[in-house]
C-alpha cells in the first residue's frame, strides 16, 4: 500500500499522525485486565499506547496475556485484606455499624458473610 519495503519510517508516521490531530502517548502500564463473563485476560509487562484523534481515545495492548477465571485477576493484588474474600470498603463498614449499633469488626464480619450486601448485612445483625 505505501510501497518501498519494510513500511514507513516511525519519525514519519508520527509526523503524519500529528498532522492528522492525533495525539500517541505510551502509558507505562504494570498490569492491563480485560474482564470478561467466562474469564479475565490478565497482560504482564504489556505495552500500552494511547492515541487521541480529536478526543475519541483508544487504547493499544501489545502483550500475550494469561486467561484466568472469571474475577479472579488482581484479587490479591494491592489488598490489605488476609483472606480470599471481596474487599469491603471502610465507608460501608461505618455504615453498617452506625445502623446496626454494632462495632465495626462485628460489621466487617457480616458484610463478608453477605458479599457486601449493605441491606442483607444490617438485617443479619439485627
Amino acid at each position: 500500500m505505501f510501497g518501498g519495503g519494510g513500511g514507513l519510517n516511525p519519525r514519519k508516521m508520527e509526523q503524519m499522525m500529528e498532522q492528522m490531530g492525533i495525539d500517541v502517548e505510551d502509558i507505562d502500564a504494570e498490569e492491563v485486565i480485560i474482564r470478561t463473563a467466562e474469564y479475565d485476560l490478565v497482560f504482564n509487562n504489556a505495552e500500552v499506547t494511547k492515541m487521541d484523534a480529536r478526543g475519541q481515545e483508544t487504547y493499544q495492548v501489545i502483550g500475550s496475556p494469561e486467561e484466568v477465571e472469571a474475577g479472579s485477576a488482581g484479587e490479591s493484588a494491592g489488598s490489605d485484606e488476609s483472606d480470599a474474600g471481596p474487599s469491603i470498603p471502610d465507608d460501608d463498614v461505618e455504615l453498617v455499624a452506625m445502623r446496626a449499633d454494632v462495632s465495626e469488626d462485628e460489621a466487617r464480619a457480616a458484610l463478608e458473610d453477605n458479599d457486601g450486601d449493605l441491606a442483607a448485612a444490617v438485617e443479619s445483625l439485627e
